[in-house]
């Protein structure tokens, strides 16, 4: 049997106001239309609802059992339209991002710090993953963006650019020698060498940037955390390649010295990253508008 659910509002309106006049203008309909979807209501249902008295109108027994149930279930369709309206106005929800552990150290942390001050009850789940990772986990379903090295070639994602990041090469004092140097790509390769693990966009690039140059490279170490490759340039164990940002406390304490090139390395760009044709929440598209500052255009830049 399907009844349509107005009835059971008005029902529930009804009941609880014990009069179809008072009903009527809750609802902002008028008393005929309150009578005729009781009248209905009854029909469907087979049995009679409300005692109907010039000056007062009360429940059946029939009555008083449906309303028991309209009204459990009235209030939890309340409670989910007070919850999405919180959540539009962000009193409430979740947002999950990937993104790899150096850009979330550096780029992302501020962000969340300031945005969780504005609006304290937003849960965030934070995913660490590397940029082709990132781009599975998301069209999975598991994240609702990322950040991510651009570009990204997957025709169902569309991405937004977020910042331009610089790679450099730093070492310790153990290879002074190329302080005050510019060597080139060919003399550099001949230095132990620290790199990022291939499965990264990072590493990708910088194996691309050797072979158009004609040039081949074995590292000497290959780790997944920036971090931990400018460690280990710190203690001499090799020439590290790393984002500029994560060894810029070291070289000023001069630690570290960024190694010059003769050769110019293009820029790397970050981006965000989500599913093309899926709706981000409310959160989720507030926080991308606080990260970039003009919010995310549903628009392929890839």
């Amino acid at each position: 049997m399907y009844i349509n659910f107005e009835l059971y509002k008005i029902f529930y309106h009804t009941a609880k106001a014990a009069s179809f006049s008072e009903a009527a203008r809750k609802l902002f309909i008028s008393q005929s239309a309150v009578s005729q979807a009781i009248g209905n209501l009854e029909d469907k249902i087979g049995s009679r609802l409300f005692v109907r008295k010039t000056r007062n109108t009360r429940l059946t027994v029939e009555g008083e059992v449906l309303l028991k149930h309209v009204e459990q279930a009235y209030n939890f369709i309340k409670t989910a339209e007070d919850k999405i309206l919180e959540m539009q106005n962000l009193g409430l929800g979740e947002i999950k991002i990937g993104v790899g552990d150096t850009n979330c150290r550096f780029f992302l942390i501020p962000y969340l710090k300031n945005f969780t001050r504005l609006y304290p009850k937003i849960k965030f789940k934070v995913i660490n993953r590397t940029s082709p990772q990132i781009i599975e986990i998301l069209k999975s379903g598991q994240i609702d963006f990322g950040l991510v090295t651009l570009p990204v070639t997957d025709e169902s994602i569309i991405t937004k650019d977020f910042k331009e990041v610089e790679d450099i090469f730093v070492a310790s004092d153990k290879y002074s020698e190329l302080k005050n140097k510019t060597i080139s790509i060919s003399e550099l390769s001949q230095y132990p060498l620290l790199l990022l693990q291939q499965d990264s966009s990072t590493r990708r690039n910088l194996d691309l940037t050797f072979k158009k140059l004609g040039v081949d490279i074995l590292p000497e170490i290959e780790l997944e955390s920036v971090e931990l490759l400018v460690e280990f340039a710190r203690i001499g164990l090799g020439i590290a390649h790393v984002l500029k940002e994560s060894a810029d406390t070291l070289i000023q304490s001069g630690e570290l010295f960024i190694v010059k090139t003769k050769e110019t390395f293009i820029t790397r760009k970050l981006g965000f990253a989500l599913m093309k044709d899926m709706p981000l929440s409310q959160a989720s598209s507030e926080f991308l508008k606080h990260m970039s500052g003009d919010g995310f255009q549903d628009t392929p830049d890839n």
